[in-house]
């Protein structure tokens, strides 16, 4: 197994963004999967890193990275100690962010010579709220060739959609903290968040972005997710041109992974996971 960890880019909002590659052999010309994580999520969570490992060894390259304001830091990549960054963070940024991991792949001519990938054949794999900035990408980059969403949410209107009274108090206060359930931080989203997504509504739709989106995308997402339900999946379905879903029964939004996972195989539902998307790539 050959990896490249904490590989540093420069972010276009003046934050680094932290990647990682894997691969496994010299096969040339190997397929470019790039995952991207959710919300409150990171490139060295739970199991993504024995995830990332599977799919080398079946002849891919798989790259995951830390958008630049997810809240970790280079110094400190399995805490959220920059929480100023969290808040800070948009899906415009996030849009930005994967721009930059696409360009630094298209642009790499060390890095295609030594891993040997095929920089016109990338995969984008969203996980939660990774899962429209993925499909948005895929949408405006031409390289990217197919998409697949892991648990994703429906809009990145989410959060707000049905709570609007919630969005004078945050405009009054100018900021609302979400609990990290796991590190029991208050963690704060400041109102340019929604600013963000008002002044960039029609290209941050996932409906407009999947009626306009002619590539392969496969929906996975678990039938016992408490996080994101599974209603999500069908809306992405009903507006997908070539939409293909998989429902994984019994499987919670990160698909039976843990942080931290101490685990070198992967769990019944994410080894059911890698298969579905296995059989998608290979289709």
């Amino acid at each position: 197994m050959n990896i490249i960890k904490n590989h540093l880019l420069q972010g276009q909002y003046g934050k680094p963004i932290t990647a990682d590659v894997y691969w496994a052999d010299s096969k040339p010309n190997k397929p470019i999967l790039v995952f991207a994580h959710g919300f409150k999520g990171f490139k060295d969570w739970g199991h993504w890193e024995v995830i990332a490992k599977t799919f080398a060894d079946k002849g891919y390259c798989f790259v995951k990275f830390n958008f630049s304001h997810n809240g970790v830091t280079p110094d400190e990549l399995l805490n959220f100690a920059d929480l100023e960054a969290f808040g800070q963070n948009n899906y415009t940024k996030e849009l930005s962010d994967l721009e930059t991991v696409l360009d630094w792949i298209a642009e790499g001519k060390e890095w295609k010579e030594t891993i040997q990938w095929n920089s016109r054949d990338v995969v984008l794999i969203g996980h939660s709220r990774g899962g429209p900035i993925a499909l948005i990408t895929a949408k405006e980059r031409a390289e990217v060739k197919r998409v697949i969403t892991w648990a994703s949410v429906h809009e990145l209107n989410y959060a707000w959609q049905r709570e609007p009274e919630q969005l004078e108090a945050w405009k009054t206060a100018g900021v609302y903290h979400v609990l990290n359930g796991r590190t029991k931080q208050n963690m704060p989203l400041y109102y340019q968040l929604y600013e963000d997504y008002t002044q960039h509504k029609t290209r941050l739709s996932i409906q407009t972005t999947l009626e306009a989106l002619n590539k392969p995308l496969l929906i996975v997402h678990g039938d016992a997710d408490p996080a994101v339900p599974v209603t999500a999946a069908e809306y992405l379905a009903k507006y997908a041109q070539q939409g293909t879903v998989k429902i994984i029964p019994n499987a919670n939004h990160v698909f039976g992974g843990s942080h931290p996972y101490t685990k070198n195989t992967l769990s019944p539902h994410a080894d059911e996971l890698v298969n579905a998307c296995r059989a998608f790539l290979e289709s």
